[in-house]
């Protein structure tokens, strides 16, 4: 990007999903060094860099913001290109930046939320998300979600990104090994979040018609489905598109347990990778399960969470998918 577009003294970068805390600017970082590598390598001088990171207006901004002095000290001291960071709160799937005025554009892991629950999924009510089990109606009504928001995703950034610039999009996906659409193991996050309600239903904790009116504004793209939507959409060409597929192997830590030996060691290692799994999940979901069901439940609504992981250790499929491609604007 830097060199198609002549070495420029300024360009302006979006963090979109940046989330709060430190984690926020490590994307952010590598950008910069990145840049000021190859500005070195060509004899450029680096350009002044604005930042704009950006989530829904409910985000922590505040955590992030008091990280932001240290963050710039720490550019300062290594030498790197100026940078300047600002806030942008709203949902991408709406208009955030003027026109033609950003030059690249990073998402990681949140485009695979969807800006809103598919309608029409009466049919499957102790399902939170696509299962085996979900009728074909369901798998078409998120894709269809799905393509109707990276459609709009794409035309908003066309429009505020430069001719030849960029973005970097990180997605959770899935394979296309299997020809069912609606097939997702057993092991899968969001039948294990099925699995752990229906328990809480089961002993009276949580209403049926609670349960019946939960689904997750999520979904999980094969690569065809995200190709199909850009190649449509049409405002940007694909530089690059891979898959990446990561054993889960928080489900095999007993394989190296100390205490390999016996059953109780096994359970409680089991046990414990459950759990942390379990708290992965909770940190992305808690505010969504609290205001449906109400915060009392959380803390034994993951309890069974973590217990469901470790009965399911021994699942064959503990892999799990990433996408990510690399679009240039036309």
């Amino acid at each position: 990007m830097m060199m198609s577009l002549n070495f420029p003294n300024y360009i302006k970068v979006a963090e979109l999903g940046c989330s709060s805390g430190q984690n926020t600017f490590l994307a952010i970082s590598e950008i910069i060094n990145t840049v000021n590598v190859l500005c070195k390598n060509s004899n450029q001088n680096p350009p002044e860099i604005d930042c704009c990171l950006n989530d829904l207006p409910e985000n922590d901004f505040n955590t992030t913001f008091k990280l932001v002095p240290l963050f710039i000290k720490e550019l300062m001291m290594t030498n790197q290109a100026s940078c300047f960071v600002c806030g942008a709160p709203g949902s991408f799937y709406s208009r955030l930046f003027s026109r033609n005025s950003l030059h690249f554009v990073h998402s990681s892991y949140s485009l695979h939320w969807l800006s809103k629950v598919p309608e029409k999924l009466e049919n499957d009510k102790e399902n939170v998300y696509i299962a085996n089990s979900s009728p074909q109606s369901v798998y078409k009504a998120y894709l269809n979600q799905f393509q109707r928001d990276f459609t709009m995703f794409l035309t908003l950034r066309s429009e505020e990104i430069v001719s030849n610039g960029r973005m970097v999009l990180t997605f959770n996906g899935r394979n296309t090994l299997n020809s069912d659409p609606s097939y997702r193991d057993c092991c899968h996050v969001w039948t294990l979040l099925s699995k752990s309600l229906c328990d809480l239903v089961f002993e009276g904790l949580v209403s049926k018609s609670k349960l019946e009116t939960f689904n997750m504004p999520f979904y999980d793209p094969n690569e065809q489905e995200l190709k199909e939507v850009i190649q449509n959409q049409g405002s940007f060409e694909i530089h690059d598109l891979e898959t990446h597929r990561f054993d889960r192997g928080d489900l095999q830590t007993h394989r190296f347990s100390p205490g390999r030996h016996s059953k109780c060691g096994d359970e409680e290692v089991n046990y414990k990778a459950g759990y942390n799994r379990a708290k992965n999940v909770r940190a992305i979901t808690e505010p969504m399960l609290i205001a449906h069901f109400g915060e009392d439940v959380i803390d034994i609504l993951f309890d069974k969470y973590a217990r469901h992981v470790t009965q399911h250790s021994s699942c064959t499929n503990k892999t799990t998918v990433t996408l990510v491609v690399a679009l240039t604007k036309k």
